[in-house]
């Protein structure tokens, strides 16, 4: 019981150190499906929009443009391994990608640890097999957190072939049927 507490104190320190970025318990009652996207996505990078380019490196330091992948639809994926619901989804973001990668589509993991072990160790942890870029700065001081306008993680948008965004969300299972209907 004490390490559930410890949990749940450690969680809520996360999102009170990071001031008005949320991070939590965001998942909804499968009955009464809530669109989160209404409450946590509303600032995220409209439909059409050119998705901002970046270079940033990977964990073994080589860099990573979001334009490597021009010509391909792109998954991004916001997140952090001290982050309650990025570990959540984690195993369906990797099964995302699982489903999707022989489809055309390629994802890039955006992380907004401050650890580097801790982010290498998130990326065991999870299996994750597609490329992983960090600046190893709090989320606040990141230029992708501004040019992207994340405010909650995770977060995840799909680019198109000529660098625009399909959509952003903050919901996997959105994310997943949007990725089925680009693959039908």
């Amino acid at each position: 019981m004490r390490t559930i507490i410890r949990t749940a104190l450690f969680a809520g320190l996360c999102c009170l150190m990071l001031g008005t970025v949320s991070c939590g318990k965001k998942k909804a009652n499968p009955q009464n499906e809530e669109d989160l996207d209404l409450k946590y996505a509303t600032e995220l990078l409209k439909k059409g929009t050119q998705a901002p380019d970046f270079t940033l490196p990977s964990p073994d330091g080589t860099n990573i443009s979001l334009s490597d992948f021009k010509g391909k639809y792109v998954v991004l994926d916001f997140w952090a391994s001290w982050c309650p619901d990025c570990r959540k989804d984690a195993p369906e973001v990797v099964r995302a990608y699982n489903q999707f990668k022989d489809k055309g589509i390629a994802f890039v993991g955006v992380s907004f640890d401050t650890d580097k072990e801790a982010w290498q160790n998130g990326i065991k942890e999870y299996n994750i097999q597609y490329p992983q870029v960090s600046e190893l700065k709090k989320m606040k001081e990141t230029k992708i957190y501004s040019d992207y306008h994340i405010n909650w993680i995770p977060s995840m948008y799909i680019i198109d072939p000529e660098g625009k965004v399909v959509m952003g969300t903050v919901m996997i299972e959105k994310l997943f049927k949007q990725l089925e209907s680009l693959t039908k």
